[in-house]
This record gives C-alpha cells, structure tokens and sequence, in this order.
C-alpha cells in the first residue's frame, strides 16, 4: 500500500534551496527557496526590478547562482551536460528572435537538436512531430511560411511549438505575453496549460497569473516575499505593500480565483508635474 501511495503521488520536478545571486557587490537575488511538482504552472510574479528574469537565468544555467542549489528530478542541474539540460528543458525567452531567414516549421524543427546526432538526417517521425507541434498551436496553415513575416503573437505560438518538439520536463518561459494584445495573451496561456508540461513563467498582469496559474511566486527586491495558490499570495495588504497600489479583490465570476480591481488617482497631475520637472520621475 505504501509503494502504491508513492506512485500516486506527483514528481518533484525543480527543487530550488537558499538561492541568491549578486552582481558587482549588489544583491540581485537573496535566499529563494521554493519547488514545483509535475503538470504545474508556476508564475513569476513582481514589481520591475524585482529579480524575476534573473531568477529564470539561474533555472535555465545563463548565469550561476552566487549560493544555493537548483536541482531537476534530484540532481542538480550543474552537472548536465549542454546536450542533457536541453532534454530536459526547453526556455522560450521575452523577444522572439530576428533575423531568421527560415520557415516557421524549420525554426520549430531546431527543436529536434538535442535529440539528433550531428549527422541525423530529418527522419519522417521528425516531420510528423513538427506537423503535429503546428496543430497543437494552431499555426498548421502558416508551415510554409517566413518566420519573420508571422505576427507577434503567431512568432511567439512557433517558439513555443519549438519548445514542444524539443520534449521538455519543464518549459521556462520569460514573459511569453510581453507585447501581445489580451487575445493573444490570453491564447498564449491557455496553450500552456494544455501541454501536459510543467511550466514556469514569469507574468506582468496579475490578473492573467491569477487566472491561468496554478502556484504563484512573488518577488519584491530579490527575495521571495509570498508562494502559494493565488487566493494565498494575491492580497489586498501584499499588493498594497509590493506594487504600491491599492485595490479591491473579489472572487472571479468564472474562476473564482482572485479578480483585482485597481484604484486611481494616487497624485493630481500638477503634483505630477512638478515631480517630473524636480527630476524625480527619471
């Protein structure tokens, strides 16, 4: 009964313990500690500044912590090879790539790479893993077409095609809606959720966190300040005392998550002005 109870229970996919990061003496970020389990969505979330992408390099080896540990499934992500960590983790980062001057469904077979050999031809299963990445995000129609000449949103859905062929354990994405129209925010998400993949991925809209993830990490100055489901992290007295902003939370009508409404008129616009013309606003 026990060994049947340990399999029911979920994977610890990412363990990260006592990480911090500083830069030319500055802490970037100071003793995070959290985990996520598999088929979880985890968001990111924070005022500018707060260390969030920082974190993400760390997770995804483009800088070292100063202190701490990252471990996937257990061990640590150090010692994984180039060819080991991209089977295992695939990133899709803020600004799509320029400059490709390939089709949408050959920048998506770059995905393909950490499990081919040098000299692998393109074998039929490889082709048929990219038509069925191009369903999967909708883009089927647009196979043939010049990468550069898609829209932001559709470039953004063909990188995270890129990262489906790739078969990651856990997908990190750095501010996948960043620049995108609510529609496209919204689909962008919601595809994620579909993967059957854990995912982590730092947000701006807390409301879009709040309703397509399903643990938040807040971050405030570099240290972890609030993890949890969003009814624990998302508070009026937390986002008061992070964001700076007052507001008013109730229960989403469709979700039930929280639904935040935000309130204005901090400043009147001549104390505004002068703010700005004192130098204070730059």
């Amino acid at each position: 009964m026990a060994e049947s109870d340990a399999e029911l229970q979920p994977k610890m996919v990412l363990s990260v313990t006592d990480l911090s990061w500083q830069l030319n003496d500055k802490h970037i970020l100071s003793t995070i500690n959290f985990s996520l389990t598999e088929g979880k969505m985890l968001g990111i979330i924070g005022p500018n500044g707060a260390g969030k992408s920082s974190l993400l390099r760390c997770l995804y080896r483009f800088i070292k912590p100063t202190l701490g540990n990252i471990e996937l499934f257990g061990q640590d992500i150090g010692v994984l090879s180039a060819k080991q960590f991209a089977q295992q983790i695939a990133v899709v980062l803020q600004d799509t790539p320029h400059h490709f001057d390939m089709t949408c469904s050959q920048l998506i077979a770059l995905g393909l790479t950490p499990h081919k050999n040098a000299f692998d031809f393109t074998s039929k299963q490889d082709r048929q893993e990219v038509a069925n990445a191009l369903i999967k995000v909708g883009l089927q129609d647009k196979a043939n077409q010049a990468y550069e000449s898609l829209s932001g949103g559709e470039k953004q859905r063909a990188l995270i095609a890129r990262a489906i062929v790739q078969r990651p354990k856990l997908l990190i994405l750095d501010e996948p809606t960043n620049h995108l129209d609510i529609r496209y925010q919204i689909q962008t998400l919601e595809l994620l959720r579909t993967l059957n993949i854990t995912v982590i991925t730092s947000i701006h809209d807390l409301n879009l966190a709040s309703a397509l993830c399903d643990e938040l990490l807040l971050l405030d100055g570099g240290y972890c300040v609030a993890k949890g489901s969003p009814k624990t992290v998302l508070t009026e007295q937390r986002i008061a005392e992070v964001f700076d902003v007052c507001c008013e939370i109730r229960p989403h009508p469709q979700h039930g998550n929280p639904l935040i409404s935000y309130f204005y008129g901090y400043e009147s616009a001549t104390d505004l002005a002068n703010k700005v013309q004192g130098g204070e606003g730059e």
